[in-house]
């Protein structure tokens, strides 16, 4: 069928103002927050942004009709390329399917569709003394029901948890247009855990509609500390050390001297810009005991040696620390045009060695790497900066990155700590999976899907959904690797 008759079909399900298929629309949809050149896109040929499970039904089953796959969107956030289309097809936005439905304070939990922002869910709560706890850096702009696909984290899952945590139950269209829903929240519950299988499949075994979500209380006292230390081996050890001793914030977060430099020149959020490195440290619950765990972080910092150490109480203050954190993605552009971040995560007792290896990757590559990251629970956000309007720029970022993913590989670590694997991981998954493990991945992905119609091209290598492997550079990456023999 002619793509006339496919937009026609759409639109009698969404209306006019629901479908855009003019190509100045279709690009604003072509990328996510990913690094262009990094992940291969093409335009879809429709986009649509439905208002109810029912619209989003009626398009599944349009697709189906005419052939063409299906892609759900959020805000475009991903890092990983998890919302884009590389077969062309339907992208569906979500961003419209946006309310907060219902708030059981009896329960603690809000019904809230896909669109709604992270941080306006908790806005809508805080005056009930709540908030939604997994906060990635995003979160003044990804959506829950992205933070869904990805399984998303944040400086605050060192102890709360990532989205999976926090999730109780999803409504889901599932790739044959039927409505579905998932609840692992009832007392007693028996039989598969549906819900926990659709967090983190990055829209592949179906669309979350709605979505029901634990809420937690605000904690009575919060604490924020900053220590800076000499060096980066320091502040990596304290990490270390912190974690080993029982002790248990609710965030630990470490900045090195080249991000410093940029988020002070951007926000004046008061780090020391003669520290190699900071470590930013939250302490929240009954106020005995976070000034006890205050307490013990602040004698192994200073045990280990800090340069500055500094603990606040006045929310003004904490503010201004974790804004400084969350922004300095944003503060990256005054050190070069453009950045490559990834994810990966390694064992915390292995964040030292994990460092100096990343430091000589850099160096050997000539990219500078500035280093912004969840160190509680060893989740590495290594930032390359380059110019990609440079020759070659994004091939040696792209060979730099892959350097760094075997090298954290091979220290014990994985792929992705929040961002997921999308189409920009799916050729390293060989390096964490046997043939085994993904042939068990491609059939669950059948038994939803059989016919590969939901976000197509991702997470899984090339081949997998037809039986066979046909990617010869990912079983040649395999096999110098020793990871497994395709």
């Amino acid at each position: 069928m002619s793509n006339r008759a496919l937009i026609d079909d759409l639109v009698r399900v969404c209306g006019p103002g629901g479908v855009r298929h003019r190509l100045a629309d279709l690009m604003v949809f072509e990328a996510d927050g990913s690094v262009d050149g990094a992940v291969k896109t093409t335009l879809p040929q429709a986009v649509v942004l439905p208002t109810s499970t029912e619209q989003v039904a009626g398009v599944v089953k349009i697709a189906r009709k005419h052939g063409v796959p299906v892609v759900a969107r959020g805000a475009g956030t991903g890092l990983s390329g998890g919302a884009v289309a590389i077969n062309s097809g339907v992208i569906i936005s979500l961003t419209r399917m946006n309310h907060v439905l219902e708030v059981n304070l009896l329960e603690r939990t809000a019904l809230v569709e896909p669109g709604v922002v992270n941080l306006d869910l908790s806005t809508h709560v805080k005056h009930q003394h709540l908030f939604f706890a997994p906060d990635p850096s995003s979160q003044k702009a990804s959506t829950i029901g992205g933070n869904i696909a990805e399984n998303a984290g944040g400086p605050h899952c060192l102890k709360y948890g990532v989205t999976t945590n926090h999730i109780l139950g999803v409504e889901v269209v599932l790739p044959s247009g039927d409505i579905a829903w998932f609840d692992s929240n009832q007392a007693g519950y028996g039989g598969l855990d549906l819900t926990a299988a659709i967090v983190g499949s990055e829209g592949m075994f179906g669309i979350v509609t709605k979505a029901l979500v634990k809420l937690t209380p605000i904690p009575q006292s919060i604490s924020v500390i900053l220590a800076a230390f000499a060096s980066m081996d320091d502040a990596a050890m304290a990490v270390t050390e912190i974690i080993a001793s029982g002790t248990m914030p609710a965030s630990l977060e470490i900045m090195d001297q080249l991000s410093i430099e940029a988020v002070e020149a951007a926000y004046h959020a008061g780090y020391p810009t003669d520290a190699a490195a900071v470590l930013l440290v939250e302490v929240d619950g009954h106020p005995l005991e976070v000034a006890e765990i205050s307490a013990d972080v602040e004698a192994l910092c200073r045990r280990i040696g800090t340069v500055q150490y500094r603990q606040s109480y006045d929310p003004v203050e904490q503010a201004a620390l974790w804004m400084g954190r969350k922004m300095s993605l944003a503060a990256m552009g005054r050190l070069a045009p453009n950045y490559y971040l990834q994810d990966a995560v390694v064992p915390r007792s292995k964040l030292v060695q994990t460092l100096d290896e990343v430091d000589r990757l850099g160096r050997a590559s000539g990219l500078p790497v500035a280093n912004v990251f969840h160190a509680g629970d060893g989740n590495l956000h290594p930032l390359i900066l380059f110019d990609r309007r440079e020759k070659g720029a994004v091939e040696r970022v792209l060979e730099l990155n892959h350097d760094l993913v075997v090298a954290c590989v091979e220290l014990g670590g994985t792929l992705s700590g929040e961002h997921g694997i999308g189409s920009e991981k799916r050729d390293h998954m060989p390096l964490i999976y046997t043939e085994s493990d993904l042939r068990a991945m491609a059939g669950l992905k059948r038994s939803f899907d059989p016919d590969d119609f939901f976000n197509p091209g991702k997470v899984l290598p090339a081949g997998l959904m037809c039986g066979e492997l046909k990617d010869l550079h990912m079983q040649r990456m395999a096999q110098k690797h020793g990871i497994v023999a395709f």
